[in-house]
């Protein structure tokens, strides 16, 4: 339905889809600035497009991957903490099963203060 608010008309779209139609299908970028075309991967950054991040999965993780998956997950206002709470934290994030019990097998009594030693406890020792 159109509300009749549109800036082109229905026929002035269909111009448009027409004649970006190629370049949009040539894989080439569109933008004639370079500096506007999104940035390829550097090789040091973790390899979380993979797959979700889980520490002690035969996967031979990275702390920096486990790191920066878990700051992805866990705000700055949780810490300190322990993993009771931030295996709580991690499921309402929607973070994944294999992740949450790798925070649950962590000591009960111990405490957190940041994502650095969170993610450190969950790698040393598994490499």
């Amino acid at each position: 339905m159109q509300r009749g608010s549109d800036r082109l008309s229905v026929h002035r779209d269909d111009e448009m889809k027409h004649e970006l139609k190629d370049l949009l299908r040539s894989g080439h970028p569109t933008r004639t600035e370079e500096w506007y075309d999104p940035e390829p991967a550097a090789d040091d950054d973790p390899e979380i497009w993979r797959g979700r991040v889980a520490p002690g999965s035969g996967g031979g993780t990275s702390l920096e991957a486990v790191r920066l998956e878990l700051a992805r997950l866990l705000g700055r206002g949780l810490f300190p903490a322990g993993p009771g709470e931030l295996s709580n934290a991690l499921r309402h994030g929607r973070a994944s099963d294999a992740l949450i019990e790798a925070v649950r097998r962590l000591p009960r009594s111990a405490r957190y203060a940041n994502v650095q030693e969170l993610a450190e406890a969950m790698t040393v020792g598994r490499r």
